[in-house]
């Protein structure tokens, strides 16, 4: 896990720009934050609101990033107002925190956008929580979240905007079709509503004071997943990634709190390794959360060994009330979340095909590149809904070895049509009437794999001779490409089919 968090592959270098960028951002808001007069509480509200604004906020392009930053503040005060007044109404301060959750989850459906100000509603519910905020309170906090989104914004789209010259990233959106309780979405919040009200009152049986860790950790369980195996999975992370973290603290937070330099070197170093670890190990982004946390904690004056022990219980509290929810609650099973991106990347297979085809045959419309960006952000996805299986915790070894052999097969598939779509790029390449039989049965190979009943098994019929593909770059790519999409015939249609993951 260590290896693949600080070690894994960092094309150009986007992951240590994103952490280091975040440091000086949020860097920023506290430190004007501080210099503006406002205490301690109204700082680590500027700072958190800072973080999530570079955090969760990813819309595909600057002008939308943008946007949305200046919607957040329109979610987050209103709702850190709310939490504020019902402070000492506690049965009308937790129905309100629920609702919350379910309204945050449900904006999922609106994308990325909605996402994010989901995301800042419940944070600046949770925030009041963490700092006990009152009536009385409200006025600097305003000021202090303002402040903050405006230095972390220059910071991000004027002194560091490395999005601008990269190109957009790819939206995929996620399977969300239906209406009511069939749509993914609308599942997922009452799930999480049902899974935080659990999580809420055992929480509260555990400590009247910080029971809202246990609704934290739940809420955060089901932040970027969709299935129920996905959601078990995250869980499992995130309780290991506390528990990780608890002990760092111990040997960190513990005795250096009373430091304030060191106290802030620390909780840079916490952000850094926030951002700079959460696009490849849960795990560690939660080990690096929670020293943050500790040394926030140990600043505040209210940080003790048993302080962190309940943090644990709480966190375990919360993905408990997780898996629950998922398992039990209008499930999203796993196995058809995983059909639905498996048959979407085919399909995108056979539209990069289809471009790289046209463009060849001197289509100035074709645009294979885009088509193959969209296919690695689709195969992203399957890697996520086949984590669940592919866990080394899990004891199926059959599902398991047909999951990375779908895996294998579909990186298979990619490459191959990353090195047609770079042919087809080539001005010196010309159409040739074997490649339109090619893509003919590259078609007629994704429709066999995706067709609703069980088909035949995928052959490669008619295939180019083995002198032609040496010869041949776009027909050799077409013609692997065949072989891959034949043999993923075998673990996609089983007989009997069984499910490619738990139901």
């Amino acid at each position: 896990m260590l290896k693949r968090a600080f070690v894994a592959h960092d094309p150009g270098r986007i992951r240590l720009r994103f952490a280091s960028r975040a440091v000086l951002g949020i860097g920023l808001a506290v430190a004007l934050c501080g210099s503006a007069g406002h205490s301690l509480a109204a700082a680590i509200t500027g700072g958190l609101a800072a973080l999530l604004a570079l955090f969760t906020v990813t819309d595909p392009t600057v002008r939308g990033q943008a946007a949305t930053t200046a919607l957040l503040p329109v979610v987050g005060l209103p709702v850190l107002t709310l939490a504020a007044v019902l402070h000492d109404v506690p049965l009308a301060r937790d129905l309100a925190f629920l609702a919350v959750v379910g309204a945050g989850v449900y904006a999922r459906r609106w994308g990325p956008r909605g996402h994010s100000l989901g995301v800042f509603g419940f944070m600046a519910y949770f925030s009041a929580q963490f700092l006990h905020t009152v009536p009385g309170q409200l006025p600097e906090l305003y000021v202090a979240v303002l402040l903050s989104l405006v230095a972390s914004s220059v910071v991000r789209f004027g002194v560091w905007c490395y999005e601008r010259r990269l190109p957009a990233p790819v939206a995929v959106a996620p399977p969300t079709g239906g209406a009511g309780l069939a749509r993914i979405t609308t599942r997922q919040a009452v799930q999480a509503t049902l899974g935080s009200g659990f999580a809420l009152a055992v929480g509260q049986v555990l400590s009247d004071q910080r029971w809202y860790w246990a609704v934290g950790a739940t809420w955060w369980v089901f932040v970027a997943t969709t299935s129920r195996g996905e959601t078990v999975v995250r869980g499992f992370r995130r309780f290991l990634g506390t528990v990780l973290g608890i002990g760092l603290g111990f040997a960190v937070a513990v005795p250096l709190h009373h430091e304030p330099v060191v106290a802030a070197v620390v909780v840079a170093i916490g952000v850094f390794g926030i951002f700079y670890s959460a696009a490849v190990s849960y795990t560690w982004m939660m080990l690096a959360v929670t020293v943050m946390a500790s040394m926030l904690y140990g600043l505040l004056g209210v940080l003790d060994a048993d302080l962190l022990m309940l943090r644990v219980t709480e966190t375990g509290v919360g993905a408990l009330g997780a898996v629950l929810a998922v398992l039990f609650v209008l499930p999203v099973t796993t196995h058809a979340v995983t059909e639905a991106w498996v048959e979407r990347a085919l399909r995108c297979v056979h539209t990069c095909t289809a471009e790289a085809a046209a463009q060849l045959a001197g289509s100035e419309d074709a645009d294979p590149p885009r088509r193959v960006g969209e296919l690695e952000a689709i195969l992203g996805r399957v890697r996520l809904s086949l984590a669940p299986l592919v866990h080394p915790l899990n004891p199926m070894r059959a599902r398991k070895r047909r999951a990375r052999h779908v895996l294998a097969l579909l990186d298979d598939c990619a490459r191959e049509v990353r090195g047609l779509a770079s042919v087809a790029a080539d001005p010196e390449a010309s159409h040739d009437a074997r490649l339109a039989a090619a893509c003919w049965r590259v078609e007629s190979a994704v429709e066999a794999l995706t067709a609703s009943e069980r088909p035949a098994r995928a052959a490669v019929t008619g295939g180019v001779p083995a002198h032609t593909a040496v010869a041949e770059p776009a027909l050799a790519h077409l013609h692997s490409l065949e072989r891959a999409l034949a043999e993923l015939a075998a673990p996609l249609h089983a007989t009997p089919r069984a499910p490619l993951l738990p139901a």
